[in-house]
């Protein structure tokens, strides 16, 4: 099979030609909530093709023209990228960086630390030609690798590849190559096939939760945050969220740090193939986000404010990547988060002191969304917070924002509320809070979406069952809720970082590996009754 023939239309960094596969450097990382760190999230094919290999494979290849280094990863599923971390598949990477190859395997095992996974294999070994053809080879309990052939390495861990899928990634971290030879073959008896992503398959249920809502409020919609990974490989989450939800919300796919990780330059090529799906199943689609305290790139977090001068060539650029990120989805979104958790952490009512604010000032809302509407005057705009679903200063604050950006010549159509509950004794959300917060937002002429939703389930399934149907209930009763969403679809991709910094699984939403939760069983409930 001829592996560079195949669909590596949405790769980051990645081109097809007449000559092959060109490859070159995105930079891109993940940062920590401060800004900190930088793990790097080098680029699969996701949305394009991938191979199904239950037996024996081998895949060959052939670098030139390499200017730093060139990388082949191999995995046997896509990794679960998070908010702050990236979690490592099994699966191996090969380096060239001059006659050095470096072959570094990963058995997929949680990390001790969720931004630093560590392989279990990490060896070097010095190659005569660097433009030779290599291999990757699995051979029953083998993992090989071959080098102008010359097997260089050769270990019992061929189960590293054992889910019978081989998802591919070419990436570099300095600089560019050419890919001029890419193949996969199997023995004689052993299968070997192209496949592409699995919601292609995927279907809308005439009783799916989006189905169930419009019965009754043809213009409410029932949406998801989503990543690419999942939708692509897993057929159980793409029946999940095509089957039942009406909307998409881009999870990272469209945050700075994943769409600009260098300054000037711009990665469009996930977020695209996520808005391509929702078009061909129906579905409206809500950006997510510009203006953000976290998720940005360095270039951006580090841009300088403390001179006019300074002020303005930072202001040029920030005004740059709005107009540009804004104008090439132009006509594709529905709504947009202009602004996300403008707010300080600690659930105060000030703004943090973000590039934004340091750049524009405290009015930096009204700069962001001016310049949006000028991209794309028919987007819904929306401020995005966390805190702020119940009555009391933290909502009176985004309240205040929303319309002083109005006053001052913004566009902002509604705000977004999280209702993240992450701790049902600290967080629960009451019927009376929600009636009355809908109420204030629609006596002051704004929209509301329910964003985030996601609900604990340490008090038990049917505590966390009746505190989404709360939500959910008060939210369709209103006529200034638009929407509800929850943040993902399935426990299985569910995972935040504990005090200790390993990565947890959760257990907050409506599905639980392909299992629908008793949460999901209560949305149901409340949109037929």
């Amino acid at each position: 099979m001829d592996v560079l023939r195949q669909d590596w239309r949405h790769v980051p960094g990645v081109v097809a030609d007449d000559d092959g596969l060109r490859v070159a450097a995105t930079g891109r990382s993940i940062v920590r909530q401060d800004g900190s760190g930088g793990q790097p999230d080098p680029p699969l094919d996701l949305a394009g093709t991938h191979l199904v290999a239950p037996g024996d494979v081998s895949l060959s290849a052939s670098f030139a023209d390499v200017t730093a280094d060139a990388t082949l990863a191999v995995y046997d599923s896509p990794p679960v990228v998070a908010d702050e971390f990236r979690l490592e598949p099994a699966g191996v990477r090969l380096t060239f960086r001059g006659d050095d190859l470096g072959i570094a395997v990963f058995d997929g095992s949680p990390p001790d630390d969720a931004t630093d996974p560590r392989p279990v294999v990490d060896e070097h070994v010095t190659i005569d030609d660097p433009e030779a053809e290599f291999s990757v080879r699995r051979s029953g309990d083998l993992l090989e690798v071959v080098d102008d052939g010359e097997t260089v390495f050769s270990a019992p861990l061929g189960g590293v590849l054992g889910s019978g899928e081989l998802w591919l990634g070419l990436s570099s971290d300095e600089g560019t190559f050419r890919v001029g030879s890419f193949t996969a073959t199997a023995p004689a008896g052993d299968s070997l096939s192209a496949a592409g992503p699995a919601w292609a398959g995927a279907e809308a249920s005439p009783d799916g939760l989006q189905a169930l809502a419009a019965r009754s409020r043809p213009d409410f919609v029932v949406g998801a945050a989503v990543a690419l990974g999942p939708l692509a490989s897993d057929p159980r989450y793409a029946d999940e969220f095509v089957g039942d939800f009406g909307a998409l919300t881009l999870e990272n796919a469209m945050k700075p740090q994943a769409i600009s990780p260098r300054r000037g330059e711009y990665l469009f090529d996930e977020a695209d193939a996520l808005l391509d799906l929702a078009e061909d199943h129906g579905m409206a689609v809500h950006g997510h986000t510009i203006a953000f305290s976290e998720a940005m790139p360095r270039w951006m977090r580090e841009l300088p404010s403390d001179t006019e001068q300074e002020r303005r060539s930072s202001a040029d650029a920030l005004l740059d990547y709005v107009t540009t990120v804004v104008t090439h989805f132009r006509g594709r979104l529905d709504s947009l988060d202009v602004v996300n958790e403008p707010f300080d952490v600690d659930q105060g009512t000030e703004l943090q002191q973000n590039v934004w604010y340091r750049v524009f000032g405290p009015t930096y809302p009204v700069v962001v969304s001016r310049a949006v509407h000028d991209a794309d005057p028919d987007v819904r705009q929306f401020v995005n917070e966390n805190g702020a679903d119940v009555p009391g200063p933290r909502q009176d604050a985004l309240l205040r924002l929303a319309l002083d950006t109005n006053e001052r010549g913004g566009f902002v159509d509604g705000v977004g509320l999280q209702a993240h509950v992450y701790d049902l004794g600290t967080d629960a959300i009451s019927a009376d809070d929600l009636a009355e917060t809908f109420d204030a937002f629609d006596h002051a002429g704004l929209l509301v979406r329910i964003s985030e939703n996601d609900v604990t389930d340490d008090e038990g399934q049917d505590a966390q069952a009746e505190q989404y149907a709360t939500v959910l209930t008060a939210c369709f009763r209103s006529e200034a809720c638009v929407s509800y969403t929850t943040w993902g679809v399935d426990d299985r991709y569910d995972w935040f970082v504990d005090d200790e910094g390993r990565p947890q699984q959760g257990h907050d939403l409506l599905f639980d590996d392909g299992a629908p939760t008793p949460a999901y069983d209560a949305l149901r409930t409340v949109l037929t009754g």
